[in-house]
C-alpha cells in the first residue's frame, strides 16, 4: 500500500521541521516547501536516512505569485493527503511606520497563499474522500496588540477561514478533516528573526517546545478536532478572549506596551 503524502510549507525549521519529522515517523512521505532550499535538502536527507521516507524538496517563496503557482501545481496532482500551511513570519513596529513591503508580504503569505494552496488541494481530497488541511494560526488570532496588528489580523483570518471550511465539509458529509492550530509562545526561530528577547516577553513556563505543539496538533487531527490550542494556560487565554466583553479586551490591549512595538 502506498504511503500517504504530506506537503508542508515553512518546513526548513521550527514547527515545519517538527511536522516533517513526526509525520515521517507516522509513515508519511513528504513534500517540503520553504525559501531555504539548502536547509530543506538537509532535512530531506535526514528523513530519508532515519525514517525511510521519500522527501521531495520545493524551494519557493510563497509571497511570490509564481512560486505559489508552482506549489499549487504540485497539489493539483491530486496525491497529497495532508496539507500543512505552516509558513509565516512576524514584524515589529507600528503599522503606519513599518515597512510597507513587509506588511504586504505577510498578508500574501498568511492569507493569499493559504487560500490558494487550500483551493488547489481540496478538490482531490473531497473526490477521494480522504485527507486533511492543517492551518497553523496562533493564539494571537484571538487577540490584538500594538506593534503586530497585521500578524494578529492575518492569524484571525486563518482561524475563521478554517472554521468556514469545516462547516462546508460537514454540510456535505465529507470525511476530509481541517484544523486551525493556535499555539502560544513556542521555541522556534520566530523570535530570533524578530530580534525579540524571549525573557522579556513571558516566563519560561509559558514557552512550549515545537515538538510538543506538533504532537498535540497531530493527535487533534486524528480526533477530528477543528481547533487545537496547546497548553492549558493558552486555552484559558482564548476562552477569556472569547467571553470577555470586547471593550474590556481592547482597553487592556491599548494599555499594554507590546514588545513588538519598538517604543
Amino acid at each position: 500500500m502506498p504511503r500517504p503524502i504530506a506537503l508542508i510549507t515553512g518546513a526548513s525549521a521550527g514547527l515545519g521541521a517538527s511536522f516533517a519529522r513526526q509525520l515521517a515517523a507516522e509513515g508519511y512521505d513528504l513534500v517540503l516547501v520553504a525559501r531555504r532550499a539548502e536547509a530543506l535538502e538537509r532535512l530531506a536527507g535526514e528523513l530519508r536516512g532515519k525514517q525511510g521516507a521519500a522527501a521531495e524538496v520545493i524551494g519557493a517563496d510563497l509571497t511570490r505569485d509564481d512560486d505559489v503557482e508552482r506549489v499549487c501545481g504540485r497539489l493539483a496532482a491530486g496525491d497529497v493527503d495532508l496539507l500543512v500551511n505552516n509558513a509565516g513570519f512576524g514584524t515589529r513596529g507600528f503599522f503606519f511606520e513599518s515597512d510597507a513591503a513587509q506588511q504586504d508580504a505577510m498578508h500574501r503569505l498568511h492569507v493569499v497563499a493559504v487560500e490558494r494552496l487550500t483551493r488547489a488541494a481540496l478538490p482531490g481530497m473531497v473526490t477521494r474522500r480522504r485527507g486533511g488541511i492543517l492551518n497553523v494560526a496562533s493564539v494571537a488570532g484571538f487577540l490584538c496588540g500594538a506593534g503586530n496588528i497585521s500578524y494578529c489580523a492575518t492569524k484571525a483570518w486563518m482561524v475563521m477561514f478554517t472554521e468556514g471550511l469545516y462547516l462546508e465539509l460537514q454540510s456535505m458529509g465529507s470525511p476530509v478533516k481541517v484544523q486551525a492550530l493556535c499555539p502560544g509562545y513556542t521555541y522556534t526561530e520566530f523570535h530570533d528573526v524578530l530580534g525579540v528577547d524571549r525573557a522579556s516577553i513571558m516566563g519560561k513556563s509559558w514557552w512550549m517546545s515545537a515538538d510538543r505543539v506538533v504532537a498535540e496538533s497531530l493527535a487533534g487531527l486524528k480526533a477530528g478536532k477543528l481547533l487545537v490550542i496547546p497548553g492549558l494556560r493558552y486555552k484559558m487565554v482564548v476562552a477569556a478572549a472569547k467571553f470577555l466583553p470586547r471593550r474590556l479586551l481592547i482597553r487592556g490591549a491599548a494599555r499594554f506596551r507590546s514588545q513588538y512595538a519598538k517604543r
